[in-house]
């Protein structure tokens, strides 16, 4: 199965079986437990001559409103963002692109802070304008990094890095600038620049969606393109290919499914890297195969870090963020070591 052209059906169902398992347990964990079977009843419940429910009121009210949007949310989120670091990766043939390390994700966030500081003078709802903004920036960020890395630095791996870098930190600290000037939303802004899924409810699952369904669309629609693009650029034209136009609509779709995770999550790191590069061990180098299985992974992963997010330290709760950089920050000076290993 491994990098052959077929589907890769066994990875694909076993994804789903995570996929499915981390949804049960997101919605059963926390300080309020409530067990599988007791969810799976109440589910059956709501279908004709289902069983009847054996939750109360409470559990029902605690599982719809609070616990099934907050996994909902980490599906999408999780999607968007491992899925966007695979395209980034396809399109840059760079297996250390990251929305992180890109730009992407500084330039969603300084295009979010913008609108929730000055939002309010300039838009009637200024909370729906959020994605739009982090959208922008996003775009802006990786484009400012792929001229400077190509430009400056030869566009190899250590110059597109380090571009991306140079921008993300150009972009953060024109960030905490603006943070500076809305003080009255700064608590808001730090609780959001640190990483959570508990927000807003089916309110930022409503708000999101319609970005995230595009955006994933897009990316996996270009799956064929990705692997013509890894023929090199001469066998692509030689294929009717045109690869600037590629690569300018996969970093569109790639940005705007980054820019929807960040404006309703905030800022977590590194899902860019481990997810694509866990699916592309287990079902070889071809997209087409590679984005279907990274969506339902992502999904699964950023449910069950969530879960660890708001367990590890209960009552409290840790910042999303945290615990993704305290596993992939291991995992990318592994994936580094590996990538300078093979280009020796």
């Amino acid at each position: 199965m491994k990098g052959g052209v077929g589907f890769p059906t066994k990875w694909f169902l076993g994804g789903l079986a995570l996929l499915v398992a981390a949804v049960l347990l997101g919605v059963s964990a926390g300080a309020a437990s409530v067990s599988a079977a007791d969810i799976a009843r109440h589910v059956l419940s709501l279908l004709p001559f289902g069983t009847e429910s054996t939750l109360t009121e409470r559990e029902e009210a605690l599982l719809l409103e609070l616990r099934l949007p907050r996994v909902v949310m980490g599906l999408l989120v999780g999607a968007l963002l491992a899925t966007a670091g695979g395209a980034y990766q396809g399109v840059f043939r760079n297996p250390l692109a990251d929305p992180f390390l890109l730009g992407a994700a500084a330039g969603a966030g300084l295009g979010a802070t913008v609108v929730m500081v000055f939002g309010g003078e300039w838009f009637d709802a200024p909370r729906t304008m959020v994605p739009v903004a982090a959208f922008v920036g996003a775009l802006v960020g990786v484009f400012s990094a792929y001229l400077l890395g190509s430009t400056a630095g030869g566009g190899g791996t250590a110059s597109l890095l380090l571009a991306g870098v140079a921008v993300s930190s150009f972009l953060s600290a024109a960030q905490t600038l603006v943070q500076q000037m809305g003080i009255d939303q700064l608590q808001q802004i730090y609780s959001w620049l640190l990483g959570s899924l508990g927000r807003g409810g089916w309110q930022d699952v409503q708000l999101v969606l319609p970005y995230a369904v595009v955006g994933l669309v897009s990316l996996l629609a270009c799956g064929h393109l990705l692997d013509m693009l890894a023929l090199g650029d001469d066998k692509a034209v030689s294929l009717g290919l045109n690869p600037t136009l590629v690569r300018v609509a996969v970093i569109f779709a790639a940005s705007l499914a980054t820019a929807a995770a960040v404006s309703v999550s905030g800022l977590i790191g590194f899902v860019g890297i481990v997810v694509p590069h866990i699916v592309r061990r287990l079902v070889g180098s071809n997209y087409r195969m590679i984005l279907p299985v990274t969506v339902i992974m992502g999904g699964a992963f950023m449910v069950l870090v969530d879960i660890a997010a708001r367990t590890l330290v209960a009552p409290a709760e840790l910042p999303i963020g945290v615990v993704t950089a305290f596993l992939g920050a291991p995992f990318f000076v592994l994936v580094l070591r590996a990538t300078r290993h093979r280009a020796t």
